[in-house]
């Protein structure tokens, strides 16, 4: 079966898939390119391609109309609200996704943050690196930070992401809380986790990182009344989406004392637009607000399990076997031939 990929891929999943047919790889992170869906649709029919993998690119009808030699694609993230997955199962493509891909990648990156905001780590390298290091003793309370043992980690979602944060968190000594409607206090994997409601968390947790997925009954969950539950010296973390956390909010909180300050790698738009209310706030306040560029995901390990994952089910599927992450079950009893 030809293919074409236009997510970044490891040269052994390439390997893999050049096995069983011809494998075109034109990653989005390199061409800086995302197709219109029916340009793609027509390109695949040109080419016979019989299997996609996306992870960016949108999957929508008109590709699927187009495309009639595709039977398989796959798409390299747990989200799927760029692939019209009703689409696919009416043409008879079986849709399959990578959930957990990035966990371990983004749970490291919140450690990373939390530790970068306790120990004011950026204000100090920036302090050294201009040459305001001047008096040799100044640092030491210039820069007073907090240990993480002993604090208090409050995740508010306990999926993939909350799982492996929790862990990285009891390793270094903290007390971990987690807020998740959709859990019971016996459910598989809270061991040393304490569930607790949203507002118990926010009154105790010493650091809250945002894991909850963007959805109606998501957004502006952490809006200013959530805000002025936390304790003055708390930060905030969200890694997940900005829709959950009401940005004007959190700025004015920061800005007046409420809360000590917060560090996102998630944003209202890809670049933060210029008029962002959390931009000027790190601008003015660069010791307590920190703003990464959507970096969660972004190491060569999650691009070697991604792949992995996709070649896996491929394999699956072109044997006659069902896909272990299939996201269009539907699909199976009626899925190209």
């Amino acid at each position: 079966m030809n293919s074409l990929v236009l997510a970044p891929f490891s040269d052994g999943g390439l390997a893999a898939l050049r096995e069983v047919g011809a494998a075109a790889y034109e990653p989005w992170t390199q061409t800086q390119r995302l197709y219109d869906p029916e340009e793609l649709g027509a390109r695949l029919a040109s080419q016979s391609a019989g299997a996609l993998i996306v992870e960016a690119d949108f999957l929508l009808e008109e590709l699927f109309e187009a495309a009639s030699p595709l039977r398989f694609a796959a798409v390299c993230r747990a989200s799927l609200n760029h692939v019209d997955v009703d689409a696919a199962t009416e043409h008879g493509v079986v849709v399959v996704h990578t959930p957990g891909r990035n966990a371990q990648a983004v749970a490291e990156l919140v450690l990373a943050l939390i530790l970068a905001l306790a120990r004011r780590v950026p204000a100090a390298s920036a302090y050294a690196a201009s040459g305001q290091w001047e008096d040799p003793t100044e640092p030491y309370t210039r820069f007073q930070g907090r240990e993480l043992a002993g604090a208090t980690l409050g995740l508010v979602g306990y999926g993939a992401i909350g799982r492996r944060a929790a862990a990285l968190a009891h390793g270094v000594g903290m007390r971990v809380l987690a807020y998740d409607p959709y859990l019971t206090p016996g459910a598989p994997g809270l061991r040393r986790v304490a569930l607790v409601d949203l507002e118990t968390l926010l009154r105790e947790a010493d650091f809250v990182s945002v894991h909850a997925p963007d959805s109606a009954s998501t957004a502006g969950l952490i809006d200013a009344a959530a805000l002025r539950l936390m304790r003055p010296g708390a930060y905030l973390v969200n890694v997940s989406s900005p829709s959950v956390v009401d940005m004007a909010a959190l700025a004015a909180a920061i800005e007046g004392g409420a809360i000590a300050g917060a560090a996102l790698d998630v944003h209202e738009a890809h670049p933060i637009p210029p008029n962002a209310p959390m931009l000027d706030a790190a601008r003015r306040l660069p010791d307590r607000v920190l703003l990464t560029p959507h970096i969660g995901g972004a190491t060569e390990e999650t691009i070697e399990r991604h792949s992995a994952m996709a070649v896996d089910d491929l394999r699956r599927f072109l044997a006659g076997r069902r896909p272990k992450r299939l996201a269009n079950p539907q699909v199976w009893p009626r899925r190209r031939r």
